[in-house]
């Protein structure tokens, strides 16, 4: 978009404004939506075929038209910052566990100095560690399988095509190809003069 900006005739001191902001024009968005289509369609080519027929033209088609909205491209953005960010406390997490099994064993390993009691209690703890460890794991894909439907449905909720509330790893995988597509859009540039 243009912005348009008039200084104020009737005080020339005055740094008060006018900004007027100029609509595109129908041809504009037509032209945008068919560079758009266009880019989807490259992109979509580069698909294995198996998942090529799984997304559909329309679909594209659809896609291009949501994301004339740039708005979508900020919660996109927005939803991977927040998924990078509990994947990174995630990790955490999961360290703390190993680390506070480093701590314990070194701690046994100071106080015990009978070798065969030293490997018993040792292989308890590694039972034990196994058990928090899996534990930790499960805890982990909870979040995230929570965090993966409620991007979902933000993308519902905001009209983006494809997207909707699903436990299904074929359709959660087309769902990422969607997401990729409109993470690369994101990144051009539209210049309609070329």
């Amino acid at each position: 978009m243009t912005d348009i900006t008039a200084n104020s005739e009737g005080n020339s001191n005055s740094s008060e404004a006018l900004v007027e902001h100029q609509q595109p024009t129908p041809e504009f968005l037509q032209r945008k939506i068919y560079f758009l289509v266009d880019q989807l369609r490259s992109y979509h080519s580069e698909l294995p075929e198996n998942l090529q027929t799984r997304i559909s033209y329309d679909l594209l088609t659809e896609l291009a038209n949501c994301v004339l909205n740039e708005g979508i491209f900020v919660i996109v953005k927005a939803l991977m910052e927040l998924q990078h960010e509990t994947e990174r406390h995630l990790i955490k997490m999961r360290m703390q566990v190993e680390n506070e099994y480093e701590i314990e064993v070194a701690e046994w390993r100071s106080k015990i100095k009978d070798p065969e009691e030293l490997h018993h209690i040792l292989g308890l703890m590694k039972i034990k560690h196994t058990k928090k460890l899996l534990e930790s794991d499960k805890k982990i894909i909870e979040i995230l399988d929570q965090k993966v439907n409620d991007q979902q449905s933000t993308l519902q909720k905001a009209g983006v095509p494809g997207f909707y509330v699903t436990e299904n790893p074929k359709e959660i995988k087309i769902q990422m190809f969607l997401l990729d597509f409109i993470l690369r859009l994101s990144r051009l540039k539209y210049e309609p003069n070329k």
